[in-house]
């Protein structure tokens, strides 16, 4: 009766209905995730440099490896799966995080800042995929706080990326992380449907993150 009087919950986390909300969003994510590799890989082949492409095929991949592990998570109802997917779908934003930032330090800003901001979201990454398949709970505040300050580590290098890229990118790569990170207030409050909410913030960053990559990072002849 009291959980009735609540939410009735499926899965201890969300209802049914925010479930499919939320394997719908992100399933979209990834049928997206999947074009934006091929698009991003075919543009740095032709406008780009080998350099570009293999950025584009690692920013591609992880973003259809996040949207696919959001989605599966989301929609499988067998426990124990669940339980698996869900380590998965956490340790999948470590990823993309990394994978988004790969062009931009790669391709972008290249030399000794480009490879050390890389090797820090990448360790950063690896460390927040060990310590979510270690214990996901006990780690919940570290993974939560290694998001938010790896995803705006570039702060750090705006000085050369300014000089680097163009505005419209720079404005599409904080336009991504501004809604990223206003993505993560509903992803820690609890009231209805702030889950699937948050995956539309998630989806609407990536489609920024996308454009600034696409149109201004991987080509290296201007369009």
């Amino acid at each position: 009766m009291k959980e009735t009087k609540k939410r009735k919950l499926i899965n201890n986390f969300y209802t049914l209905g925010e479930e499919i909300f939320s394997s719908i969003t992100h399933g979209i994510g990834a049928l997206l995730g999947i074009a934006a590799l091929v698009l991003s890989i075919v543009f740095a082949a032709l406008y780009g440099d080998a350099m570009g492409v293999v950025s584009a095929s690692i920013y591609g991949a992880t973003m259809v490896i996040m949207y696919t592990m959001s989605t599966l998570y989301h929609a499988l109802t067998h426990k124990i799966a669940k339980k698996v997917f869900r380590i998965f779908d956490h340790c999948s934003i470590f990823l993309l995080i990394a994978g988004t930032y790969t062009p931009y330090t790669l391709v972008t800003l290249r030399g000794p800042i480009g490879w050390v901001l890389f090797g820090i979201v990448w360790a950063t990454a690896i460390l927040g995929i060990v310590f979510n398949s270690i214990n996901m709970e006990k780690f919940k505040k570290f993974s939560m706080a290694s998001y938010i300050l790896s995803g705006w580590v570039i702060i750090f290098a705006m000085k050369p990326l300014v000089e680097n890229l163009k505005m419209g990118g720079i404005i599409l790569l904080i336009a991504g992380g501004v809604l990223y990170t206003l993505g993560i207030l509903f992803y820690a409050i609890k009231i209805p449907y702030a889950h699937p909410i948050w995956h539309l913030f998630v989806l609407a960053g990536s489609i920024c993150h996308f454009f600034s990559i696409l149109l201004y990072v991987l080509p290296t002849d201007k369009l």
